[in-house]
């Protein structure tokens, strides 16, 4: 069986759930991927945090990291802003690949 990326899955779920949740908003936070040295200073400039969550759901005040189903862990830059963001009263949640993102977020509407 061949390991789908984190891109694959990610991709997969925000597909579900915009086609499930049609007035819900969700986006990606842009903080994964090779860069430049240059485009990764110029993203730190102008806001981009490492470990920041990869979606919001901003209705539901929804933060979703997204990993492969299996393999992948969460940094400790990521666990310190989930962390973080649990105790401002959001929710912050980890999610092991699409089926597991559909299971969560359906569980946590209900």
């Amino acid at each position: 069986m061949v390991k789908r990326s984190e891109h694959v899955e990610q991709r997969e779920f925000v597909q579900w759930f915009r086609h499930t949740y049609k007035d819900v908003r969700i986006f990606a936070i842009p903080n994964g991927g090779a860069r430049s040295r240059s485009a990764g200073a110029k993203f730190k400039i102008e806001g981009v945090s490492a470990g920041v969550p990869d979606l919001y759901v901003p209705a539901w005040k929804l933060w979703i990291e997204m990993k492969r189903e299996k393999g992948g862990t969460t940094s400790s830059v990521q666990r310190d802003w989930l962390n973080y963001l649990i105790g401002i009263g959001d929710t912050a949640m980890v999610c092991r690949g699409c089926a597991d993102a559909i299971k969560k977020v359906t569980t946590f509407k209900c």
